[in-house]
């Protein structure tokens, strides 16, 4: 789950009523200084225009501003409500504005907008730098926060209280002068490298483009690949050719089903140079500045290193407990994956060549090794993954565990014609919040699938703020007549996005910024995923696009055969990456990085072949590099997948579709989720502490 917000949030700010009346002369003629008068109170995306976005950041920023100063100024005793609550509801005009332009800049984005991001940015820094770093306001927090044992506290309240506080202390403000000057420098400057980066890989991601003149370059690709392939070409004006992207949707099947091994080889290396080719757009020496400002911006606040700021709000609390459990899986992943490459490599002597498997002879050859074994291959089960068939097998998944319902709404305002728009509604008819989906990739959207919001749930004066929540992907695109045919990956995808989903609309906290603590989050996520190719879900969405026909029993058999097919390669490249996460983060000492010989040394340590890379190399790591979401966090996804296999295990022993064990899950993780230590919550729906041996056994390392 992906949000521009952590600016805006590092307090917990901006999360209020958008029900407040903002009286500012501007807001009559700025559609995003009102109230959003349209239905469900969802952006009006038809009438915000590029040249509204600073003027509404500024004057937001100055709305906050006179919130903070009329809690400073109050000569009341400072006590929860009048500070605490006051200061959590002090930015809601500020959360409505960024919502829409942060979300709009990564799916929809265009230079005008790219050019107010770059203004915006250090803006917004050093508005949350003079608000966290505001000693009045700070004293008021810390008085409240010093005798909290004394007060009448729920618990939910104890725990905005310490997020507050804390959150106060990692922005500076039990910081000397001097030192607050510096912090704001960093702070500054980091959110400018954060954007060059992001903006350096968008230019990467559209740039590339193979060009295929001759038809016999396309031996071994499926027919959907070569019509998407031709329609692209046509796109770019060269109808005839057909040309092929280093999107997602156009890299993989090349990678999985071309026979020509120096074009696989031209892909793949489009693909994993991306931010080092040393030009305009290398992102080499952006991380390198970046990793010595974040450890000087740790060290600032008494850390060791960045990564020891990060996790001392997250589940893991340390670098040991991290690197603990990264260490025990990675053996075991690589054993796997050296039997997963000997059986490519007896494959390419089989056929009568003597070259060593490359990284971009991977794919190729593991599908051939999964045809051989499992007689499965993806376009045998593309047919039965039409798009709208995996969005309403997921829906109907929702249904059977938790009641809810999702109804189409049309003439809704949405930001691209491709935008889908559903109700949520509870077993009862209420309403529980609004879902937009948004599926395939295009020049003006960042790469990759993410889970977002444009309005958080919380409760003002008792009544329950709606969820708004957008799950945004890259995924195949429907060619001529024929539907969006979606990988096996891709629909997993889906599901798990959706469990992101489920936990905003589901969410029952009564302050918006009690977010899910990064190595938490992704519970709710992953374990959707399980039910994505379980036999009984499968039989209700897997239809043939053409026929109608329901997947055959032996297909299924066979994907279920094949469940722990390349998990070694799998585990091996995620791990790796979040090693490569964590090691950068780690440093204790600043220097000029040779990034290139920095990832080389980091992989050597691990013992990483050569046949495999890191999920992300280091210059287009946009979930580490673009921000703060994920650094020191890549290893989140296995840590909640821990959490994930465990919890599986319960509905496995009680039923797919248990009523009851869906009803603890939802009270616990998905409501809950934020308000109360993590494991504390987990151990009410799960009755302990997650077990490791659920994950080894799912992914074949035990």
């Amino acid at each position: 789950m992906k949000t521009k917000l952590s600016m805006l949030l590092v307090l917990g700010l901006a999360m209020a009523s958008c029900n407040q009346k903002f009286v500012n002369n501007q807001s009559m003629e700025n559609p995003l200084l009102t109230k959003f008068d349209t239905p469900f109170e969802v952006p009006p995306f038809e009438k915000i225009k590029a040249e509204h976005y600073l003027p509404a950041f500024k004057e937001a920023m100055k709305q906050q501003k006179i919130a903070v100063e009329k809690i400073v100024n109050n000569a009341e005793e400072p006590i929860f409500e009048n500070t605490i609550e006051a200061f959590e509801n002090s930015g809601a005009l500020l959360e409505q504005v960024g919502n829409v332009f942060y979300n709009i800049t990564e799916a929809a984005t265009n230079d005008e907008l790219q050019k107010i991001s770059e203004e915006l940015a250090p803006l917004v820094a050093e508005h949350s730098d003079d608000i966290s770093m505001n000693q009045e306001l700070f004293i008021k927090v810390k008085s409240i926060y010093d005798k909290k044992d004394q007060l009448p506290l729920s618990v939910e309240q104890i725990t905005l209280l310490d997020k507050m506080y804390k959150g106060f202390v990692r922005g500076g403000a039990n910081l000397d002068e001097t030192a607050k000057t510096r912090f704001r420098e960093i702070n500054k400057e980091l959110s400018v490298l954060y954007l060059r980066f992001s903006n350096n890989v968008l230019q990467e991601n559209n740039r590339f483009q193979l060009v295929v003149n001759d038809s016999a370059d396309l031996a071994g690709l499926s027919e959907s690949s070569v019509a998407a392939a031709s329609a692209t070409a046509k796109e770019k004006g060269l109808e005839g050719k057909w040309v092929f992207t280093i999107q997602k949707p156009s890299l993989l099947p090349f990678l999985e089903s071309s026979q020509n091994r120096e074009l696989r080889e031209k892909m793949f290396k489009a693909y994993t140079l991306k931010g080092d080719n040393n030009d305009s757009i290398d992102n080499k020496e952006l991380i390198s500045k970046m990793v010595n400002l974040r450890l000087e911006k740790a060290k600032l606040l008494g850390f060791g290193n960045f990564a020891s700021f990060i996790l001392d709000k997250n589940m893991a609390k340390t670098t040991d407990q991290v690197y603990a459990l990264l260490n025990k899986l990675m053996p075991k992943a690589l054993d796997v994956a050296k039997q997963e490459v000997a059986d490519m490599q007896e494959i390419i002597k089989s056929e009568g060549h003597s070259f060593k498997l490359a990284p971009w002879d991977y794919d190729y050859y593991a599908a051939k090794v999964k045809e051989q074994k499992f007689a499965l291959n993806e376009n045998q089960i593309r047919p039965y993954m039409k798009l709208e068939n995996v969005r309403e097998g997921m829906f109907w998944v929702a249904n059977q565990l938790y009641g809810i319902t999702f109804t189409r709404l049309e003439n809704m305002p949405v930001y691209h014609p491709d935008v889908e728009v559903f109700e949520v509604k509870e077993e009862t008819g209420q309403h529980v919040g609004i879902l937009y989906l948004d599926y395939f990739p295009r020049d003006s959207k960042r790469a990759g699938a993410w889970c977002t919001s444009f309005n958080t749930e919380k409760y003002i004066n008792g009544k329950r703020i709606d969820p708004i929540m957008s799950i945004v992907c890259n995924f195949s695109t429907p060619i001529g007549n024929n539907p969006a045919l979606l990988s096996v990956d891709e629909a997993e995808t889906l599901f798990h996005e959706f469990g992101h989903a489920l936990d905003g609309l589901f969410a029952n906290k009564h302050y918006g910024s009690l977010g899910t603590p990064r190595d938490f989050v992704e519970l709710p996520s992953q374990i959707m995923e399980n039910w994505a190719f379980e036999p009984e879900v499968l039989n209700h969405y897997a239809l043939h696009y053409q026929t109608n026909e329901p997947m055959p029993k032996e297909l299924i058999e066979k994907i279920q055969n094949a469940g722990k097919f390349n998990q070694g390669f799998v585990t091996t490249e995620y791990i790796a990456a979040s090693l490569l996460d964590m090691d950068w983060h780690t440093i204790a000492e600043p220097r000029i990085w040779d990034v290139n010989a920095f990832e080389k040394e980091s992989m050597s340590k691990i013992g990483l072949i050569d046949e495999i890379l890191p999920r992300y190399r280091s210059t287009y790591f946009l979930h580490i590099f673009s921000g703060d979401g994920y650094a020191a966090g890549y290893y989140s996804y296995i840590w909640a997948e821990v959490l994930d296999a465990d919890a599986f295990e319960a509905f496995k022993e009680h039923g797919l579709f248990d009523k009851t064990t869906a009803a603890t899950f939802r009270t616990n993780v998905l409501e809950l989720g934020g308000t109360e230590d993590a494991m504390n919550l987990y151990k009410k729906f799960r009755g302990t502490e997650p077990k490791i041996e659920p994950l080894l056994e799912r992914r074949g390392l035990n």
